[in-house]
This record gives C-alpha cells, sequence and structure tokens, in this order.
C-alpha cells in the first residue's frame, strides 16, 4: 500500500474583485468625506452681511467706480495719447475688479449693498470716521472725489484736465491704498487677501506713473509760460 500523502494542491488565488474591494471602499469613503467636506466649507467659512470681507468688496467695488467714471470722462476728452492710454488701463483694471468682488458677494449668498453705513468694517477695524459725506458733500470714503470735483472735471479742458485728472486719481489711489491696508491687517478670506495684494502692487505703480505724467505736464506748462 502506497502511504505517500498528496502533496497540497495550492489555492487560487482570490477574484480580482475581492483583492481590490478593499482598496475601493477605502476610496468610496474618502471621496464621501471631501464631498462632505467640501459642501460644508462654503457654508462655515462664508462671510457674514457685516464682515470686513464683505465690507470691503462692497466699497471698494464702489471706489473702484469713481475711478472708472474719472477716467472714462478724460479717456474720451483729453488730447495727450499718454494720458488716454493710463485712463484707459485704469478703467479696465478696476472694472474687471469691480466684477471679481460682485461675483464674491453672489457666491457668499450677500446682497451688493449692506446693512451697515458705507466704511464701517474699517470704522471697526481703526475708529476711522468714513461714514458718510458731511453737510459740504466731502466724500464718504478715502481719498474719493466729492460731486463738485467730478463736475469742475467734466468742464476742465486741455491740459488743466490732464493735470487735474492726475491729481484726483493720485489722490484717490492713496484713498484705495489706506483700504486695502486695512483689509489685510483684519486676515481676510485667501481670495480677498490676494486680490487686496495685486491692488495695491497695480495702484502704487499707477501712482508712479501719474505722478510722471503730473511732473511732465506741468514742466511742460511752465516752459509755455517762461516763452510768451
Amino acid at each position: 500500500m502506497d502511504n505517500a500523502q498528496t502533496p497540497p494542491q495550492p489555492q487560487p488565488d482570490p477574484p480580482a474583485s475581492r483583492r481590490w474591494w478593499p482598496l475601493v471602499a477605502a476610496a468610496l469613503v474618502v471621496f464621501a468625506v471631501g464631498v462632505a467636506v467640501g459642501l460644508l466649507v462654503p457654508a462655515v467659512r462664508a462671510p457674514g452681511d457685516t464682515s470686513a470681507d464683505a465690507g470691503f468688496a462692497r466699497d471698494m467695488a464702489t471706489h473702484h467706480a469713481q475711478a472708472v467714471e474719472m477716467s472714462m470722462i478724460v479717456h474720451a476728452r483729453t488730447d495727450d495719447p499718454e494720458v488716454a492710454t493710463l485712463a484707459m488701463d485704469i478703467a479696465l483694471t478696476q472694472q474687471a475688479q469691480i466684477g471679481i468682488m460682485r461675483t464674491w458677494l453672489t457666491q457668499w449668498g450677500l446682497p451688493p449693498t449692506g446693512s451697515q453705513p458705507a466704511m464701517a468694517w474699517m470704522n471697526d477695524m481703526n475708529g476711522m470716521d468714513h461714514g458718510g459725506a458731511d453737510a459740504t458733500g466731502a466724500a464718504p470714503m478715502p481719498g474719493m472725489a466729492t460731486k463738485a470735483e467730478i463736475t469742475q472735471l467734466r468742464e476742465t479742458t486741455g491740459r488743466n484736465l490732464d493735470i487735474r485728472f492726475a491729481e484726483l486719481m493720485i489722490r484717490h489711489h492713496r484713498g484705495g491704498l489706506a483700504m486695502v491696508e486695512a483689509i489685510l491687517a483684519a486676515e481676510p478670506r485667501p481670495e480677498v487677501r490676494d486680490l487686496a495684494a495685486r491692488m495695491r502692487a497695480g495702484q502704487q505703480a499707477e501712482i508712479t506713473a501719474l505722478q510722471k505724467l503730473l511732473d511732465r505736464l506741468h514742466s511742460t506748462a511752465s516752459t509755455d509760460a517762461s516763452t510768451n
């Protein structure tokens, strides 16, 4: 009688579905968690109506709108190609940024105007009073032109128009930079921080260009006066 034992037969590999199922299940769990977090984050992190993020978006859009208005007034009436180019650049840049900020408000589920006065978010941070125009018609935001100054700009012509535009826009940009520094100090949302940083760089560069333009215009005016 043959007492030799039959060697154990190798077991077949488990079906592919059994080998991959734990990985698929884990991937599905991770995906589900990611979807849940993605859905929750906007709701948790969306700024409130009285937040600095929302106030900055609303007020800077208004601030930008006046820069666009002044730039288009001058672009349509200046005889200086450099002034026309700079005015158009400012108008296009700031109009695009207005679109970005209004889109934020829509994404955040907030209306374009808030329940608080203009600049309340900045007042709360540093005690500055930019809450509204006073009896003299002073502008409600830093650096903005008054209604009288806008009217004067519309009525000015020639080199005086170019000079007045440069003066008003330099002041306007400096006011905008004050708003930018305030929102950056408030540790805003990443998208707000990034746009504010781009605004700071762009408006600082434009101030430099406007100052050079102003220097040229004043120099030309002095030369013309001395030859008459």
